[in-house]
């Protein structure tokens, strides 16, 4: 197992570890904070006729486990998009992951691709939310409209977009890279899983954006 090379981010005076593997680690709450992971979506495409490789699906849930293993967190909070849409094969995968930290507290903050019944979660220890205050932070799927976010009851973690950051090399080359996007009162979450996409957002000056590479997270802005 590969230990991650974290960057530290100080947020309202709570310890955040900002990870290569798209995740968070908040170390006041023992929480890795993930978004988007979309667990089932190779399940879905291939159910549909299109070849995927199988062991996309596997490839997460063992990056998962790493993290797990590296860092002990006593919660894990998925903001939204855990399964990606309906029933399929893939679920089976993810109930003997399941099995394998029975003592791990998991959250699912329910996404728009969360469209199982609600009962296959609570039968594997998983509660589940609309939203979540905890600690000075407000757990959330979609991004809040700023006239939303100025009443707003924390800081809000989100996900759903599936951020990305552009850079441009000197010979006219350009990437788009997964990031993390902190605002005044919002952050934004790179997708967890490697079978979705990143689209390039709009920051603004004040934002703090921190772009992932394969093996550490680098501040842009």
């Amino acid at each position: 197992m590969m230990i991650s090379a974290a960057t530290p981010f100080n947020l309202l005076e709570q310890d955040l570890l900002l990870l290569p593997q798209k995740a968070i680690y908040w170390q006041q709450q023992k929480a890795l904070i993930i978004a988007d992971v979309h667990f089932g979506k190779v399940g879905h495409f291939r159910k549909a006729g299109i070849a995927v490789p199988l062991d996309m699906e596997q490839s997460d849930l063992a990056t998962l486990s790493d993290l797990i293993h590296e860092h002990r967190p006593e919660k894990l909070l998925f903001l939204g998009d855990l399964f990606h849409s309906d029933m399929n094969n893939d679920w089976d995968w993810f109930i003997l992951w399941r099995s394998q930290f029975p003592q791990l507290q998991i959250i699912l903050i329910k996404g728009n691709h969360d469209i199982i019944a609600d009962s296959h979660y609570e039968r594997l220890n998983i509660r589940l939310h609309d939203e979540l205050l905890l600690g000075p932070f407000l757990m959330l799927h979609h991004p809040l409209p700023d006239i939303q976010l100025q009443t707003a009851a924390g800081y809000v973690f989100c996900g759903h977009i599936h951020p990305g950051v552009n850079l441009n090399g000197r010979a006219r080359q350009s990437i788009t890279l997964p990031c993390f996007a902190f605002g005044n009162k919002q952050a934004i979450l790179p997708s967890f899983g490697k079978f979705t996409g990143k689209v390039a957002i709009r920051s603004q000056q004040t934002d703090q954006i921190f772009a992932v590479l394969k093996d550490k997270v680098i501040a842009i802005a």
